[in-house]
């Protein structure tokens, strides 16, 4: 059963935010952006209660802006999908998971060590120049399930 109910179009969409926000990272780094995007969908918490779609959590406003920069400014996101990222988000919903995105649902590039919280929430690790958060204890135990 994958992590999240998924259509064709999903897994397009999903491919194409993973490149534009780490095609610079290789494959394992835009899985642990795939690995965000799948977390945002399953966790019912924090900033993420009315996110349950592939759509919902790309296309998400938050405070004025897209959580993904990428929608406005990126000019990768809107190209054509990849087979490669096709691949990549097709095993991000239906199963992978790794640390330190595994339970994450924010990540940034600091263009500087990456700091011990963001908003508030713990450090989980760094790959290359994104530095990955997940929810600070007991705010969203959703995370850990789906």
């Amino acid at each position: 059963m994958p992590r999240v109910k998924h259509r064709e179009a999903d897994i397009d969409l999903m491919a194409r935010m993973m490149r534009a926000e780490a095609e610079g990272e290789g494959k394992q780094g835009m899985l642990y952006v795939g690995n965000v995007i799948v977390n945002r969908a399953v966790a019912d918490c924090l900033d993420f209660q009315d996110v349950r779609t592939i759509e919902d959590v790309i296309y998400q406003v938050q405070g004025g802006n897209y959580s993904f920069e990428a929608v406005q400014k990126g000019n990768l996101f809107y190209q054509r999908a990849r087979s490669t990222e096709k691949r990549l988000a097709k095993q991000n919903l239906d199963y992978w998971r790794q640390h330190p995105a595994k339970f994450a649902l924010w990540y940034f590039n600091p263009y500087a060590p990456c700091p011990p919280t963001w908003y508030g929430q713990p450090f989980t690790g760094q790959f290359k120049n994104h530095c990955f958060y997940e929810p600070a204890a007991e705010t969203c135990e959703s995370v850990y399930y789906g």
